[in-house]
């Protein structure tokens, strides 16, 4: 909470059905930016001070993953689809005891961020009974529109289909996101009729009647993009458009280069510190830190994975999480990395497997390299120590360690550990046979014309 002795509650509508993504996960678990939009939407609550936060969902996969998240007292089932006051109302007794400032807000709008709901807050500390949170509209459509007075006073909402041609050309729009004392809010919501072709109570109906009752009702502007709702697939990947280009903006602005922007594909927790590198058609997933000087080449996958200090990492490597490519390390084509710490100055640059392990400062894993971690039941971990040379295509079976500065020699199959500075080998014998090819060719060769 910024600056402000007023307790702060929210209120989350979620309880929709989302028929038009037209897709079996429930239409708030959709992601943006690698993240639900429910989850979004609780971020922004929490990150302003909200508690507590609670959720009207209806029956199934979303009350279990609010649940998971905030606990069962955070949920609130609205048992029939009556409109968004009726879910409102649903949760007052989840309140009961509240008596602060209540933001309310939505599941499906996964751009709203806690800085742009801050203002609401502040225009109740100056006076406002309602803070509503408003936008201007590029094409204005069947949003509901604002009449506004002096001082962003409002002095009437009207729907589109209500409006008059010159009301239709107005195109400050209301969001639904408003920020209201409890009582206030739900002595208004009692009131509420039905009276509608949905048959449906409307929180936006509470609007008119704080106005008849001279109650101050004051607007805060967002931009469009921020409080712009989901509802169909091409909604959603509008949404994760303008998610993009927002992270891409502020990696830009802090110092990051960004070589071909447009082609990076960031997570809501992707941090990248100024000074590093990303070359084209990166895709970040959750939970990376690439930090100064490490570069990132092009074609490459991340995804709980640290790049530290002057890293290497690609093109066309993987990083799964538990990566932790050390500094100077070089990570090559066709890599990938799952739960190993990569030490200061290690190479594996070509076509490896590294599963669950550690490899120390300087080492070298050659090409072909696998850390054979899974026996189809448990995960074991293989260490390879400080200089050791890993000869190409060896297969190192876990768990196993491989001594500071030995060597594997290449095509091994590794079962026993290595002691420092020794020489493994676990191959076959190789064998030669003198002229054995020039007597198969030939006979080969009378066979073919006998046939002939």
């Amino acid at each position: 909470m910024t600056g402000s002795a007023v307790a702060r509650a929210s209120v989350i509508l979620a309880a929709g059905k989302g028929k038009r993504m037209k897709s079996p996960l429930p239409k708030v678990l959709h992601q943006v930016g690698a993240r639900t939009m429910i989850d979004r939407a609780i971020d922004a609550a929490v990150e302003l001070g909200c508690k507590p936060v609670i959720v009207v969902v209806s029956e199934g996969a979303v009350r279990a993953h609010v649940s998971a998240r905030l606990g069962e007292g955070a949920v609130v089932i609205q048992e029939k689809p009556l409109g968004t006051g009726h879910a409102v109302l649903a949760a007052r007794g989840a309140l009961e005891g509240f008596s602060g400032d209540l933001l309310i807000s939505f599941g499906d709008v996964p751009l709203l961020t806690a800085s742009a709901a801050e203002p609401l807050f502040e225009l109740r500390r100056s006076g406002a009974e309602i803070a509503v949170l408003a936008f201007e509209a590029a094409e204005p459509g069947a949003y509901g529109r604002l009449i506004l007075g002096g001082g962003g006073v409002l002095e009437r909402g009207v729907e589109a289909k209500d409006a008059t041609p010159e009301e239709l050309a107005i195109r400050v729009c209301n969001s639904g996101v408003l920020v209201a004392p409890a009582a206030r809010l739900f002595g208004l919501l009692q009131r509420v009729g039905n009276d509608n072709a949905q048959g449906e109570y409307y929180l936006p109906d509470i609007l008119g009647m704080a106005v008849e009752q001279a109650l101050p009702v004051r607007i805060a502007f967002a931009d469009e993009a921020s409080v712009m709702g989901v509802d169909s697939q091409a909604a959603l990947a509008t949404a994760e458009a303008v998610f993009q280009e927002r992270c891409r903006s502020e990696l830009l602005a802090a110092g990051v280069t960004l070589v071909a922007p447009a082609t990076v594909h960031l997570a809501f927790d992707t941090s990248i510190a100024p000074g590093a590198v990303i070359e084209p058609y990166v895709v970040f997933g959750p939970g990376v830190s690439v930090e100064s000087g490490a570069v990132v080449r092009s074609f490459c996958h991340l995804e709980g994975a640290v790049v530290r200090t002057g890293a290497r990492v690609g093109p066309f490597a993987r990083l799964r999480p538990g990566a932790d490519i050390g500094p100077e390390a070089h990570i090559g084509n066709f890599v990938e990395v799952k739960n190993v710490k990569v030490g200061e100055g290690a190479k594996a640059n070509h076509l490896a497997y590294l599963g669950d392990g550690a490899v120390g400062a300087a080492a070298n894993i050659g090409a072909g390299t696998i850390f054979c971690n899974y026996d189809g039941f448990d995960k074991y971990f293989t260490t390879v120590g400080e200089a050791a040379f890993i000869g190409s295509n060896s297969a190192l079976v876990a768990p196993v360690t491989i001594g500071k500065g030995a060597y594997v020699g290449s095509g091994s199959v590794i079962t026993a550990d290595v002691e420092a500075d020794a020489l493994a080998l676990g191959r076959g014998r190789q064998t030669a046979k003198r002229g054995w090819a020039a007597q198969f060719r030939e006979r080969k060769l009378r066979e073919k014309a006998g046939r002939s």
